[in-house]
């Protein structure tokens, strides 16, 4: 028996109707997307075609089958992400034949609504494209895959996130959300950011992975990559300016725990190349995947909420 069938199995409390966690996760995951349909107007799916948003659409497919998803999906691209991750996102979107509408951080470059930064990382720059594409479809509710154990900041958030009309984020505007009973009242010019995985940790994510037999990018699991290390993180090398000074370039066994830009997102030394070695990994691991390999999280003990506040996820 493999180690991802005893970490899913159901446990047996005796009780024949009694749900396993994972089924209960799934089953609070796809009440969620019902209830934004029947609430909002003009919903919209982050995709970025990592592990949680890949698990997001895996939900809402099953929320609406046999009909098709009634959303589209919104991807912010900074211009810096992994081809294999590209090539996922676009043969997912012609497999369900999904509406796929793409931010490009670039674009905003290009036409001199945002600057470059110095560390060439694109990650900050999200925001701006992102709430121009909120602004420009008029979605009211945007589902995103942020869950509570990544980062004390997403810890403070609710399922039903409201926005003003800046896309800011106030804790202090937080609502109960008792007995599963989310509101999604909002004024004009303010949106909701929805959360479907928030009571999932990385570990339930994986057995999902599992249980599903949900096909994942294969920077996910151990391969041979060129990096080089930058402050205790394994970056890929390119031309957003890396390596420099005394760091090179090695060919290590590697793996990613999350997706993001190139320039910030770091790999992690693994032989887990298979689904069954990375639930074995995660279980033993005491640092969340943003925690380990985000080098944009350490740019102050508060990054993650000072970028909510402005409208970031």
């Amino acid at each position: 028996m493999s180690d991802a069938s005893v970490t899913t199995a159901p446990q047996d409390t005796g009780d024949p109707y009694a749900l396993s966690h994972l089924d209960a996760l799934e089953s609070e995951g796809v009440h969620i997307f019902r209830e934004v349909a029947g609430e909002f107007e003009r919903p919209v799916i982050l995709f970025s075609g990592g592990k949680d948003s890949i698990v997001m659409l895996h939900l809402a497919l099953k929320a609406f089958q046999p009909a098709p998803v009634p959303f589209g999906l919104l991807h912010v691209d900074t211009g810096h992400n992994f081809p294999e991750v590209i090539e996922y996102r676009d043969r997912v979107v012609a497999e369900h034949g999904l509406r796929l509408h793409v931010a490009s951080v670039q674009d905003f470059i290009d036409r001199g609504e945002l600057k470059e930064r110095p560390d060439g990382t694109r990650n900050p720059l999200q925001t701006v494209p992102l709430l121009d594409a909120i602004g420009t479809g008029r979605y009211d509710a945007v589902f995103g895959g942020g869950r509570r154990d990544e980062e004390k900041a997403r810890a403070k958030e609710r399922v039903f996130s409201l926005r003003d009309e800046f896309g800011g984020w106030d804790p202090r505007r937080q609502r109960p959300e008792l007995w599963q009973l989310y509101n999604g009242r909002h004024s004009p010019g303010e949106h909701v950011r929805v959360f479907p995985l928030s009571n999932w940790t990385e570990l339930d994510v994986w057995q999902y992975i599992a249980r599903e037999k949900i096909d994942l990018p294969e920077i996910y699991y151990a391969h041979r990559r060129e990096v080089f290390s930058r402050n205790g993180m394994w970056l890929a090398p390119g031309e957003w300016g890396g390596p420099a000074g005394a760091e090179s370039v090695e060919t290590r066994q590697v793996r990613y725990r999350t997706v993001g830009d190139m320039s910030c997102t770091g790999a992690v030394d693994s032989d887990a190349d298979t689904i069954e070695k990375v639930i074995t990994e995660i279980a033993a691991s005491r640092l969340t995947e943003r925690g380990a390999t985000r080098a944009d999280d350490k740019l102050s003990e508060a990054a993650m909420e000072d970028r909510k506040r402005e409208g970031y996820f």
